[in-house]
């Protein structure tokens, strides 16, 4: 008996050592892309040869004094719109090259930005969206300044598209705006990435992901759990467009299925057999651009 107990109190030892030192390891990876790749402006030439457009760098300064950049394209028959496209955790403005191709060639002037902690992009955490929503803003005025257009849209993927939702309380020039396999809140992709990739179980995980959050709190003054779509989306009448694979392992389509179901002006697209941000070859290309161009031309 003796010998259960001492078992027992070095496990519960073990884990008092071991679950912050794994929450503070869990919110370090988060926050850092640690190998950033940089853009490749001779893909930037490419789309413009391509779609019949120019194209240039765009560099500004966020709110917080974060340099941040872009690659801006016009089309040479511009329609008046314009598309701010926001990449996924970990990529850079050269993972939305064929979404910004067959917008320009629909007459969308398209802005490719890289996020902050991205690519060419400043900022040494990523925050998803505490921080990145009032980048989205920022953007929006560069292209409302620097470009004759009079109608904005948005179009995100994964972590860009949690962000492009959570720019809409900051954001009202939007007209409507399209969300790619968003997560809800980022405690419960949190949560989900513990349980479901670490293998966690969620006893154990639920502290370090409470703990993680409380580290980042207190170590960078970011409050993880502001990052939430829901809460940013749930009085919002910006028209959008949540599109979500069925068959998505990596960000689960119940965080689409939670956010139209908290706002029922919300329009979910369930792809059957669509895995993480693949609904585009999934659907058909063709089918694909025109199902986002008319939910863009539908709200003028």
């Amino acid at each position: 008996m003796k010998r259960v107990i001492r078992l027992l109190l070095l496990g519960v030892m073990g884990l008092a050592i071991g679950i912050p030192f794994a929450a503070i390891l869990a919110a370090e990876n988060a926050l850092h892309i640690w190998d950033r790749p940089s853009p490749d402006d001779d893909l930037a030439r490419a789309v413009a040869r391509e779609s019949i457009s120019v194209w240039e760098t765009a560099k500004i300064e966020a709110a917080d004094g974060v340099r941040l950049e872009a690659w801006v394209f016009t089309p040479s028959q511009a329609n008046g719109s314009a598309v701010i496209l926001l990449h996924g955790v970990g990529d850079t403005r050269r993972g939305v090259w064929a979404k910004a191709s067959f917008l320009l060639k629909n007459g969308f002037t398209v802005l490719t930005p890289d996020a902050r902690g991205h690519g060419s992009s400043g900022g040494s955490i990523i925050t998803y969206g505490v921080r990145e929503s009032g980048d989205v803003r920022a953007w929006a005025d560069w292209l409302f300044q620097h470009r004759p257009i009079t109608r904005l849209y948005g179009f995100g993927f994964s972590m860009g598209a949690a962000i492009l939702l959570q720019s809409l309380p900051v954001e009202p020039r939007f007209r409507a705006v399209i969300a790619e396999a968003p997560f809800c809140t980022f405690e419960q992709i949190a949560f989900d990435r513990m349980t479901q990739m670490a293998g966690l179980p969620l006893v154990v995980a639920w502290p370090i992901v409470k703990l993680g959050v409380l580290y980042t709190r207190v170590r960078y003054s970011v409050n993880l759990n502001d990052a939430s779509p829901a809460a940013a989306t749930r009085r919002s009448h910006v028209p959008t467009l949540l599109i979500h694979g069925t068959l998505d392992t990596n960000i689960s389509i119940r965080h689409s299925r939670h956010l139209a179901a908290a706002n029922r002006e919300l329009v979910l697209w369930e792809v059957p057999g669509g895995h993480h941000i693949d609904v585009e070859s999934v659907t058909a290309p063709a089918f694909y651009e025109t199902k986002v161009t008319e939910w863009f031309r539908s709200h003028p």
